[in-house]
């Protein structure tokens, strides 16, 4: 039976798109449409882009429209693209806004790599994110590099530039 997907994307190194002239990675629009289409992907796809910022900057005002866009979806399966450095902060922020009687299932994911650029993990991120948003019962992961997480249970290590759970 087919399930409706809502995909928020906040910013983060996933959607961001090199800019010939100052030389540096900025946003402009969301992949995420080119990256649906060239996977093709057959669920239905609500995307909402309330943000379009690196996670180092995102405040903790931003956090809570993540959360609150969360909370108030007509959709129960829910992937949030984010960027690595602060996901966790935010998955924990959504955590406590949906509280134990969420019905949503929530993974977060995103990139090292952005999606325009050659050799990107954006799009295996992305697969794996819409696998698990399906297969999970309701509550808050994060999935990187093939692996889920709870959103209590893990780190991104900076140096290996991937996630690893905080404990076993």
């Amino acid at each position: 039976m087919a399930q409706d997907l809502r995909i928020i994307t906040t910013g983060g190194t996933f959607d961001k798109q090199y800019d010939a002239i100052s030389g540096e990675l900025t946003f402009r629009e969301s992949q995420l449409p080119r990256l649906l289409q060239q996977s093709r992907c057959t669920l239905t796809v609500h995307l909402e882009g309330p943000l379009a910022v690196d996670s180092l900057y995102m405040t903790e005002e931003q956090r809570l429209e993540v959360a609150d866009s969360c909370l108030h979806s007509a959709e129960e399966k829910i992937i949030i693209i984010h960027g690595t450095d602060t996901m966790c902060n935010t998955a924990k922020v959504v955590a406590g806004k949906l509280g134990s009687d969420n019905r949503h299932t929530i993974v977060f994911t995103g990139a090292m790599i952005p999606f325009s650029l050659e050799a990107s993990d954006a799009v295996f991120n992305l697969g794996c994110a819409i696998t698990a948003v399906q297969l999970l019962p309701p509550g808050v992961y994060l999935t990187m590099s093939g692996k889920i997480f709870t959103w209590d249970n893990c780190k991104k290590n900076k140096e290996k530039g991937i996630f690893e759970t905080l404990h076993d």
